[in-house]
């Protein structure tokens, strides 16, 4: 499977259930949930974020078009899984929802994972890959013996 469609469509799943899950929670209770819903964007934010650094740290060929077409599959992706999940466990959605949440709730789920992605794909390759110490921390200085042997007078 490509990596684009394994990121995306991994993402368009945990955007979607958290989508419903606020959603739920929202129907059961309108007020107070804003906080959550604020704390819920932000760990998706930092998921994308934080996959891409991942990525650039590896080095992963191609990984900016990875990133683009991965937002893509997660907007639409989640936007198909969240009118279906709202549906089957909110509330009556419908169909008719469809329409707003494949084009303004897609753009949005794509800008969700898109921009927090390229600032990991900026940072990623910026951190240490360094798995030894510096030489000069481990390695204690040898004294190389001179080929002749000094003469002591005495």
């Amino acid at each position: 499977m490509r990596t684009w469609l394994t990121r995306g469509a991994v993402l368009a799943v945990v955007h979607a259930a958290v989508a419903v899950t606020i959603a739920a929670l929202k129907a059961a209770d309108p007020t107070g949930w804003t906080t959550a819903q604020a704390l819920a964007l932000g760990s998706l934010v930092a998921a994308a974020a934080v996959w891409a650094a991942v990525d650039g740290w590896r080095g992963l060929p191609d990984r900016g078009r990875t990133w683009v077409l991965a937002a893509l599959v997660a907007g639409w992706g989640s936007a198909v899984l969240t009118v279906v999940g709202r549906g089957a466990f909110v509330d009556q959605t419908g169909v008719s929802a469809l329409g707003s949440a494949l084009t303004g709730g897609a753009a949005f789920t794509a800008l969700l994972v898109l921009v927090p992605a390229g600032v990991g794909l900026v940072v990623g390759p910026r951190l240490d890959r360094r798995t030894d110490p510096p030489a000069d921390e481990t390695r204690p200085s040898r004294v190389v013996p001179s080929p002749k042997p000094r003469r002591t007078s005495g």
